[in-house]
């Protein structure tokens, strides 16, 4: 609850007529006083009065691109039986906030307000509460208070369309590494024949060398996997515009485009941020696993809303630590690692993964100048933006 300005100087008067009054005996005075308190009071007991009104919110839609519409519908329902007099409301959506008109609402009555939300960035942006004021008639007091919850609305990366996607490379157990776009069926061992294998399975020229009938055991390999690691260290990406470092926003872009064509190829793909990523924004579920990021509700958020979510981190040896677990898990044989300007100086860092990662691509943005060919011994693309960085892509067909 909070008193005006105008209820400030009414109490002060308050105060001092009474005391004047009582001090001097003029019972005039006192009697206005008393009246001034008065008023206050009665304005503090009607600004304490809760409206009963029902907030509802509703995304069209609640998951977009950057750049792309999207709009937010509340509905506010007085439920109450009196008249939702001396309201004043606004809704908050991002940094901005919108009136919502509730003033002499009719019991039973809705209102419903449409919005654009902003996506020009970026980001997740938190729409709601609605913050319902409510004053007296006199304007001496005033008290907000929220209702509804706060819904968000997810402003993904834009998408840039990639004609080639990787094959990956599929690992035998004969030593072989080869490029298989959808897995294979690969030789494993060779075991004594039993009632009920298939015929065909039997290798016969081991079968005549060793005298007795021998099996091939075949081993479906794994699909090929790719890891797209993405830089989200602060000294990765030193340059600002307006706030906003354009390098780290291209790299959201490269990585939602390698995901979503990966998707739309039916390959397996993982998504790694090399600083741990937000609570404020994203909740960590068990382990450490990046993959296992959560909402508020539990539920496992997708790639793209991690990207969504996505912010600066100024864990500068968070890049060590990724690339460690990296070697150890071995989550892939495709490495795509997009960094920006102030990344380069640590390519010594993925080089070093070849041996775990038989394709590892960097992807650089907003370099100064070009990065030197041959860094690390690998295939480094320079591009200003997402968009350039998907032309560049897709004249690399064999890593």
């Amino acid at each position: 609850m909070g008193i005006t300005a105008r209820g400030v100087g009414l109490l002060v008067a308050a105060v001092v007529l009474l005391g004047v009054g009582f001090r001097f005996a003029y019972p005039e005075l006192t009697l206005l006083g008393a009246a001034a308190g008065a008023a206050v009071g009665y304005a503090a007991l009607t600004a304490a009065w809760r409206p009963r009104l029902v907030v509802a919110r509703r995304a069209d839609p609640d998951r977009v691109a950057r750049g792309e519409p999207a709009s937010m519908t509340l509905t506010v329902r007085n439920t109450g039986r009196l008249r939702s007099a001396n309201l004043l409301a606004e809704d908050r959506c991002g940094d901005r906030t919108v009136p919502v008109p509730l003033l002499r609402l009719r019991p039973g009555r809705d209102t419903e307000v449409r919005y654009d939300v902003p996506t020009h960035r970026r980001g997740v942006v938190p729409v709601g509460p609605l913050r319902v004021t409510r004053r007296d008639p006199l304007g001496l007091v005033a008290l907000t208070r929220p209702y509804g919850a706060s819904t968000p609305v997810w402003v993904h990366p834009r998408i840039h369309p990639l004609t080639a996607v990787p094959t990956g490379a599929g690992r035998s157990l004969d030593g072989r590494v080869d490029g298989v776009p959808h897995g294979s069926i690969t030789f494993d061992s060779l075991r004594e024949y039993v009632v009920g294998d298939e015929l065909r399975r039997v290798h016969w020229r081991t079968s005549a060398r060793v005298g007795e009938l021998m099996v091939r055991e075949n081993v479906d390999t794994s699909l090929p996997r790719l890891v797209v690691l993405l830089d989200n260290r602060a000294a990765a990406h030193p340059s600002r515009v307006r706030g906003v470092a354009e390098s780290f926003e291209s790299g959201c872009e490269a990585a939602a485009s390698i995901v979503t064509a990966a998707h739309r190829a039916d390959l397996p793909v993982l998504l790694v941020l090399v600083a741990a990523e937000p609570a404020t924004s994203v909740e960590r579920g068990r382990g450490d696993r990046s993959d296992g990021a959560v909402d508020g509700e539990g539920h496992p958020l997708g790639p793209l809303d991690r990207l969504a979510a996505a912010e600066l981190s100024g864990d500068d040896d968070a890049l060590r630590a990724a690339t460690t677990r990296l070697r150890q898990d071995r989550l892939g044989d495709t490495l795509i690692f997009l960094t920006g300007p102030g990344g380069r100086a640590d390519l010594g860092h993925v080089g070093a993964l070849r041996g775990a990662y038989p394709s590892v691509v960097v992807g650089v943005f907003g370099p100064a100048e070009p990065t030197p060919a041959g860094t690390a011994g690998l295939v480094v693309i320079d591009a200003a933006d997402g968009a350039q960085f998907a032309a560049e892509w897709d004249g690399v067909r064999r890593w």
